[in-house]
């Protein structure tokens, strides 16, 4: 069995090799190192089935050192996923199914998108959580129907990463048992030694973290990484670190070990010597040979089998808890229940109010009409309003509260939700300060590249914040998260278009989006509703069929355009008021409907919004204006700030005589 262990291994090396050779780039250095690591995972320890890759049962697998595809992409192949070897030799071409990083939803069996280092660290401690909640809400006695481990295989740069600390940190704090992070040490990177910025010791490090660690020496020995695997499938009430020392581009004779084998082809001299070096005694290019066909057919046959014991005893639960089996249905479906459109209790507000305090009351709604609703702050939920009264923290002792304490976290954070997301069955919201979202840019872009809903509340949104000055008050943030494809941002004006944000954002939503909340008051219009799900409509229309200029806004600016469009009228100007929530719903729109509400004909235009201009050109034209803070902000009351920098009804009004002139 050694020997087939070995030629496997070496067919993972080889076959990688091969890819990046072809492709003339890529990363042969892990793939070659780190295969002793993923075979001893993907063949003797995890729960998986090539038949079957969404099976609810299975392991996750996490390549968060997401460079190493190539490896990826040779267990695909090699354990019939899909992959075929003309798929392996289309390796970082167009529109292969071999990207150079592995991307969730394109290629069967990559659980999630990673490549910026760290993500895929964060991503599993999601995954590993999302388990632990599930499996507390469905399992009973005798049924363990949600079960399985959470592997990630990491190397020295996702562990560099600030993102992989802060996961470690709150996974090892959560207790979370049934994560195993695989550290593929071979103590280089692109610059060459880690000795140059990297010496911690890093099973120190996990320990003070709460994780149990263990450190196999010899990283070609399948069976002694095989043995520290069980070793940390055993222990329940940790999370486990499997430290294996290997070398960088194993095989190579002249570049094991060194730099130049991490991201560049070793070259048709070199791949023949590597070849040689190993043994691999067959002609053929991107070749299995049949005795590693005939064993991991075997093998495979035994992993379908898994997934038959799990699915009798599936149907036992479900004839002995239908209702509970009827719930993980609907929650793996994502779809919701209840038509939120219609549940009129929603849509009900009395008086001004901050959109954040809005959301808070919606959520604490939400939660009893939406039961997989969960989600948390980056330790802000007083502010973000974004607790769920009544339902519990999720923690170590009880995995069934659906309040999340993340912590000081905010990039793991966003990037758990995208785990805890990945991983099925749960609606996941999580929230900060809008200026926070700089620090989560990364994972939020993930969210967007896999089409994820996690819905991102982002409170504190603009000048508004006042005395906290401009390191908390956000100017170019709109811009940047409404630059970001897939992603749909919503600046509500009041409490009804808050209510139209989270109905989108839980039942309609393809991908990510962003919930920009007021901390100030804001009025409540008698024409707002359910409209605001088209991203712009008219809240006040003019008197005349075309009007004489439009004023459009978002958010706490609205009620400027809404008091200029009265002091318009005095002077008999008649203006058409839009509130524009969302740029990318409002783009959605028939071109009829996008006529209806910005008439061509109409070039007189004013947009306001508390944020830099960046956008807003093209709904203004060349003949309209913005108001908006092209600069940072200040300390200073929020009142006197808005007033000082030109968010007034009489800049408004001014505004819309000067370009009528």
């Amino acid at each position: 069995m050694k020997n087939l262990d070995n030629l496997v291994v070496n067919n993972i090396r080889i076959l990688s090799a091969e890819m990046v050779e072809k492709a003339k780039s890529g990363h042969p250095g892990l793939p070659m190192g780190a295969a002793p690591e993923a075979y001893a995972i993907w063949a003797k320890n995890m729960k998986h089935n090539p038949k079957d890759p969404k099976w609810l049962g299975r392991d996750r697998f996490v390549l968060s050192a997401g460079h190493g595809s190539a490896m990826l992409y040779s267990l695909l192949h090699l354990f019939n996923y899909g992959l075929t070897a003309e798929d392996l030799k289309n390796f970082r071409q167009w529109q292969s199914k071999t990207p150079g990083h592995p991307e969730y939803g394109h290629t069967t069996g990559v659980e999630t998108t990673t490549g910026p280092l760290g993500q895929g660290v964060a991503n599993a401690v999601g995954m590993a959580a999302a388990e632990e909640f599930m499996a507390a809400k469905f399992n009973k006695p005798g049924f363990n129907i949600i079960d399985n481990y959470t592997f990630v295989l990491t190397g020295d740069g996702c562990l560099m990463e600030g993102i992989a600390l802060e996961a470690i940190s709150l996974a090892g704090k959560l207790g979370l048992g049934k994560l195993i992070l695989v550290y593929d040490c071979n103590d280089i990177t692109i610059e060459g030694s880690t000795d140059i910025a990297f010496t911690e010791n890093i099973p120190k490090k996990f320990e003070a973290c709460g994780w149990q660690t263990i450190k196999v020496e010899e990283g070609n020995n399948v069976d002694k990484i095989d043995e520290a695997i069980k070793k940390a499938k055993a222990e329940k009430n940790k999370p486990s670190l499997v430290m294996v020392k290997t070398l960088i581009g194993y095989g190579a004779p002249n570049k094991q070990g060194k730099a130049s084998a991490h991201g560049s082809p070793l070259g048709e001299e070199e791949l023949k010597a590597t070849k040689k070096f190993l043994g691999w005694n067959y002609d053929k290019d991107f070749y299995v040979p049949d005795e590693v066909r005939n064993y991991l057919d075997n093998r495979i046959e035994e992993l379908a089998g898994e997934e038959d014991a799990w699915k009798k005893l599936k149907a036992e639960y479900d004839k002995k808890y239908p209702e509970l089996s009827k719930e993980l249905e609907m929650w793996l479906s994502g779809k919701v229940s209840v038509d939120l459109d219609t549940k009129k209790d929603l849509w009900d507000f009395d008086g001004p109010m901050a959109t954040r305090a809005s959301s808070g009351k919606l959520l604490n709604k939400l939660d009893k009409l939406v039961p997989n609703l969960v989600g948390g702050s980056a330790d802000l939920a007083p502010s973000n309003k974004t607790y769920l009264d009544g339902e519990g923290d999720f923690s170590a002792k009880d995995r069934s509260g659906r309040n999340f304490h993340f912590g000081i976290r905010e990039h793991a954070m966003a990037a758990m939700a995208n785990g805890m997301t990945l991983y099925g069955g749960l609606k996941v919201y999580v929230g900060t300060f809008f200026v926070f979202s700089d620090y989560m840019k990364g994972a939020i872009r993930l969210s967007a590249l896999m089409k994820l809903p996690v819905t991102y509340v982002l409170t504190h949104d603009s000048i508004g914040v006042g005395e906290d000055g401009p390191t908390h008050e956000p100017v170019e943030q709109l811009a940047a998260l409404r630059s970001i494809p897939n992603m749909t941002v919503f600046r509500p004006a009041d409490s009804k278009e808050t209510a139209a944000a989270w109905d989108y954002a839980l039942t309609k939503a393809q991908g990510p989006t962003c919930l920009v909340l007021t901390r100030q008051n804001l009025p409540l219009y008698n024409e707002t509703g359910i409209d605001a799900l088209k991203g712009a409509y008219i809240l006040k229309d003019s008197k005349k069929p075309v009007p004489d200029i439009i004023l459009m806004a978002t958010g706490s600016e609205v009620e400027l355009v809404y008091k200029a469009a009265d002091e318009l009228a005095k002077k008999n100007i008649d203006a058409r008021v839009v509130s524009m929530p969302s740029f990318e719903l409002f783009e959605k729109q028939s071109e009829e409907y996008k006529e209806k509400i910005l008439p061509k004909q109409v070039r007189k235009r004013v947009a306001v919004e508390a944020a830099v201009s960046f956008g807003w050109h093209k709904y203004v034209g060349l003949d309209g204006a913005v108001i908006s803070i092209d600069h940072f902000g200040a300390s200073a009351p929020a009142k006197v700030l808005f007033k000082e920098f030109g968010f007034t009804v009489e800049n408004v009004v001014n505004k819309a005589l000067e370009i009528l002139k």
